[in-house]
């Protein structure tokens, strides 16, 4: 993203960090009752500053940061622990970097994680795609009608999800990528419902500036 070092769901866009816009959305969503924020220590004050000033009041606690991605998963995971939940629980796992999700998207989601255990939005596939084994040339042809994208909130039944997460080794948990991966591995059903192309994820600047674009726009 070229931003100086600075992680990208911490850049200012019409005066407010990325990070509050997407904290606005759970805010709002009435089926979400705590908000667990996993962040690396050196921005833990900045960020509580925010929330603060924002008004995010279902902030619930920090949890900090691991090595990978997963990692970061299972350590929210643990810090929603000290809340006592119980196995109806839901867990919502969502990027920073995704700001434009919707409450009723969210609220959509954890209720097919009710029904179903796990839940997650895609997209259908609307380019064709290729698998290649050394990066030069087409190994397989794969029929896209069968291929989705994955976004993010993840909605898992929390106890259960936290339990697989605990249950297999360091190793194997950083090789996921999307937290339905190892809920699908290990043996939870997980329903698809459509996801919303708005809800894209900031990774390269032309994302950025798209974000920009949207939120000029809205505040005019």
């Amino acid at each position: 993203m070229n931003l100086n070092g600075i992680p990208k769901q911490y850049v200012f866009v019409e005066n407010k960090p990325i990070l509050i816009y997407t904290l606005e959305k759970f805010e709002k969503c009435p089926d979400i009752d705590k908000i667990i924020v996993v962040a690396s220590k050196e921005w833990i004050d900045k960020i509580y500053e925010w929330i603060k000033e924002y008004n995010i009041t279902k902030f619930a606690a920090f949890a900090h940061s691991g090595e990978t991605r997963q990692r970061s998963v299972r350590n929210g995971l643990d810090a929603c622990m000290q809340f006592n939940p119980t196995e109806n629980d839901i867990v919502a796992v969502h990027d920073a970097a995704r700001p434009l999700v919707k409450p009723q998207a969210i609220s959509d989601l954890i209720a097919g994680a009710k029904d179903y255990g796990g839940c997650l939005p895609v997209l259908p596939m609307v380019e064709t795609v290729y698998q290649t084994d050394d990066g030069k040339s087409i190994s397989h042809l794969l029929n896209r009608d069968t291929l989705f994208l994955g976004q993010t909130p993840e909605a898992f039944l929390l106890l259960r999800y936290r339990e697989i997460n605990h249950n297999i080794s360091d190793e194997e948990l950083d090789s996921y990528r999307g937290a339905a991966q190892l809920a699908h591995k290990y043996g939870m059903k997980i329903h698809l419902i459509p996801g919303d192309y708005s809800n894209f994820k900031l990774t390269i600047p032309s994302d950025l500036q798209k974000f920009r674009a949207i939120c000029e726009e809205e505040n005019r």
